[in-house]
């Protein structure tokens, strides 16, 4: 098979080209971003004893936001629209994904802020 065969079969949808990989990293990005906010919320809660939910919380919002920003990145620069195989459905549906982790993080920041807060009143009394 020559190049040229190989190139006409990627883009006709055979295969995973360029212009779908920039979408599926986006995704990527994002579910792992979903991961870690909803470990470190699982780690506030007291389910998991493993880790820190601070930094659990402050990675899920640092990943969520690059998932986020790599997909308006891929949407900003794809050509065509959806259904033409350069992943514009994946990047829509990373765009909210992103968006998740970064809200699971900062749930996850919040709540340990208080429970810090609480743990600090029961052994020093009302602050």
């Amino acid at each position: 098979m020559r190049a040229t065969d190989a190139l006409t079969v990627a883009a006709e949808g055979g295969v995973i080209g360029d212009g779908r990989t920039g979408a599926n990293l986006a995704l990527g990005v994002g579910l792992i971003g979903v991961i870690i906010g909803w470990l470190a919320l699982a780690r506030v809660a007291g389910r998991i004893r493993i880790g820190n939910a601070r930094t659990g919380g402050v990675a899920a919002v640092g990943v969520g936001l690059l998932g986020t920003a790599l997909a308006v990145l891929h949407l900003a620069t794809s050509s065509g629209g959806p259904g033409t195989g350069n992943g514009m459905v994946g990047a829509v549906v990373a765009i909210p994904l992103g968006l998740i982790a970064a809200a699971l993080g900062r749930r996850a920041l919040t709540r340990s802020r208080h429970a810090a807060r609480l743990e600090r009143e029961r052994e020093l009394g009302p602050v």
